[in-house]
């Protein structure tokens, strides 16, 4: 059946190939692997939440067929055929799935990359990156692969103008207070140099802490963030209730409480699926970010 399967898309792409062979090009994804683009594609799956929220930007909400169990937004894409998770991925669902485009992400990991290469399937796979302007290179590549460049180019255009509203705002900050960025839940687990998040936070005019480690992802150590003493706390959660948990272990820590943040109060929520998600909404969570940290530039839009 699975062979059967198999059969059944490369057929689909050698017709593909055969009809639209005078609009063929090729392109090349992010781990340099070349991809051909001829017909618009017509059946989707999407690896990872923030791709699936840039294919329903860009109106091809009714073109996907599948995507992980993470993707939760928009709603509409809660009914969506589900295919695993982003590094446990259900191949023969995808096979059975018969999509002409899968647009991976490098949150999955190489082996399962490696092995969808393997079955010959239509893949595409995007880089994370290190910066917040990556994002609008994500949402090009994929207005290019899905010929939807001209919405693509009118969402980023739109992106680009908050991104940069928000950074006119912050022209006159004075001081860049030092911020520690809980991430992972209860724990001390932060971002380091060469993360998104790392600059996102100094995109809205702060200092992480822990900014100079060579590292994306680290535990940080407890005795290093008395030292660094962060004036404020930011915990990434996925709601209210858990952001509390995590707010309330920091407090209750004695060995925290002489921190500046904690004594201030200055421990703020921001939601999860904005600030760690490269999507339209990574801008949310940088307007979000900027009024936690500069309130006083922010006070019209309150």
């Amino acid at each position: 059946m699975k062979s059967k399967r198999i059969h059944a898309v490369l057929l689909l792409f050698s017709l593909n190939a055969v009809l639209f062979g005078g609009q063929q090009r090729t392109i090349k994804d992010d781990l340099d692997f070349p991809f051909v683009m001829s017909s618009p594609p017509q059946r989707i799956i999407s690896l990872a939440p923030n791709i699936t929220e840039i294919l329903f930007d860009l109106d091809l909400g009714e073109k996907v067929v599948g995507v992980t169990r993470y993707c939760d937004f928009p709603e509409k894409a809660l009914k969506k055929e589900k295919i695993g998770g982003m590094i446990d991925l259900n191949l023969e669902k995808i096979i059975a799935l018969e999509p002409d485009l899968i647009i991976g992400f490098r949150g999955n990991p190489l082996r399962i990359i490696e092995r969808l290469r393997g079955l010959h399937l239509p893949l595409f796979v995007l880089e994370m990156g290190t910066n917040l302007e990556t994002l609008f290179i994500i949402i090009e590549k994929i207005g290019t692969i899905t010929q939807k460049e001209k919405k693509a180019e009118t969402l980023i255009e739109s992106l680009k103008k908050r991104y940069k509203k928000t950074q006119t705002a912050l022209r006159d900050v004075q001081h860049e207070p030092r911020v520690f960025l809980s991430i992972y839940g209860t724990g001390l687990w932060t971002c380091g140099k060469g993360s998104f998040l790392n600059d996102l936070v100094g995109k809205a005019r702060g200092v992480n802490i822990a900014g100079n480690i060579p590292r994306k992802w680290l535990h940080y150590n407890r005795e290093q963030l008395i030292h660094d003493n962060p004036e404020v706390i930011i915990i990434l959660s996925k709601s209210q209730g858990e952001f509390s948990k995590v707010k309330d272990w920091i407090k209750s820590e004695a060995h925290l409480k002489g921190i500046k943040a904690v004594e201030t109060d200055r421990v703020y929520f921001l939601d999860e699926n904005l600030a760690s998600r490269p999507g339209p909404r990574l801008i949310d969570a940088l307007e979000e970010l900027a009024r936690i940290l500069h309130p006083q530039f922010f006070k019209e839009e309150r």
